[in-house]
Parts: C-alpha cells; sequence; structure tokens
C-alpha cells in the first residue's frame, strides 16, 4: 500500500506556505496551487503505484478542492475541469463530523484556529470561531450534495474508533475482494459521476 496526502507536493508546498503566512492568495490562486500539488503528485506518486499493482491510499482527495474551493467562490465547473485528470477512485470515504464537534475538537489539541481553516480570508466575520462555523458549513454542505453524486461512502465520525475502523474495514475488504494483484483497470473521469456513468452503459 502507499499513503499520499493533500497538500504534501516539495514542488508547491512551500509556496503555499508562503503565501498564507503573508495572505497572498486569492481563493483562485489557492485552487491552482493546489491542483499543482495533485498534478505532481498523481505522476510521482499515484499512478505508479496503482500501474504496479499496488493500492493507493489518498488523504485527502479532489472532492477536498470540490467543496473548499467552491466554497470560498471559486467557480463549480471550472475546479472540476482543472481536476479532471483525476482518476475515478476505487473507494471514496466521507468522515462526517458536524461544525460543533469539529471546533470542539480542534481547539482540544491547540489554543486557535488557522486562518485559513477558519476562512478569516473571506473576511466572513470577525470572529474566528464565527467564521469558522461559517465557511465550514458551506463546505459540509457542498460535500453532502458530492456524496449522492459521487457515491461517497459516509462514515459518522462521532462513533467510537472502533466502530468507525470496522465498518471501513468492512468497505475496503467489498471492494478489494477478488481483485487481482498488478491487474490495470481502465479509470474514468471524474467529471462524470457514478450515477451518470451508470445511465450511460457500456461504450
Amino acid at each position: 500500500m502507499f499513503f499520499t496526502e493533500w497538500n504534501s507536493s516539495d514542488l508547491v508546498r512551500r509556496a503555499i506556505r508562503r503565501g498564507k503566512k503573508k495572505d497572498l492568495l486569492t481563493p483562485t490562486t489557492f485552487s491552482l496551487l493546489h491542483a499543482a500539488d495533485f498534478a505532481d503528485r498523481l505522476i510521482y506518486q499515484i499512478m505508479p503505484p496503482l500501474k504496479g499493482g499496488m493500492l493507493v491510499l489518498a488523504d485527502r482527495y479532489v472532492y477536498t478542492a470540490f467543496a473548499r474551493d467552491v466554497a470560498r467562490g471559486v467557480d463549480p465547473q471550472w475546479v472540476r475541469q482543472v481536476y479532471s485528470i483525476a482518476p475515478r477512485p476505487d473507494l471514496a470515504l466521507y468522515f462526517r463530523v458536524p461544525i460543533e464537534t469539529s471546533l470542539e475538537r480542534i481547539l482540544s489539541g491547540r489554543q486557535k484556529l488557522s486562518y485559513h481553516e477558519a476562512g478569516m480570508d473571506l473576511r466572513l466575520a470577525p470572529e474566528p470561531k464565527e467564521s469558522f462555523r461559517i465557511f465550514q458549513s458551506r463546505v459540509l454542505d457542498i460535500y453532502d450534495a458530492l456524496t449522492h453524486e459521487f457515491d461517497l461512502k459516509v462514515i459518522d465520525a462521532t462513533r467510537e474508533i472502533d466502530d468507525q475502523q470496522r465498518l471501513v474495514r468492512q468497505l475496503v475488504m467489498e471492494v478489494t475482494r477478488g481483485v487481482e494483484p498488478g491487474k490495470l483497470y481502465e479509470r474514468q473521469s471524474l467529471l462524470r459521476p457514478r450515477t451518470a456513468l451508470q445511465k450511460a452503459g457500456p461504450p
């Protein structure tokens, strides 16, 4: 198994960090930098192990951009076109957490919210907690819509960790059962949601 995470490419990580620190990033610039991060990891970290027959675990995937970038005001169709190079995953998990629970968990581990996770760059509210609630509520609403469109598997992240782990193991086993090691599968663009693919039938 190979693991890759969002915003971890050496190609753009420093630029994103510098832009955040100096508050230089517009929503579109933010989106483009994260897309460059994804493209770099797709070419050098995701596709090679997939072609070698390995499982790839991505934390997170393009749905993060679909939700966060659009919540920042970027055109949704433009964002999807930028990420049209992404292969459709065999399994996508959405760990859903209510806003107040998320806020409580973050602040139990550190003293304050980060500037951009609270959406302070959007000038939604002068107080970080209130800005967080507004911004992350937008993100949550978009994720909920994506769940139906792309068949994301929803995990109630307020449940006990052991319960979540059992459910994840079950979902992964259902996807991987009977898969031949090293077998390649044709992958379809994320621009066509699963429901559309089912209706389209064989080419």
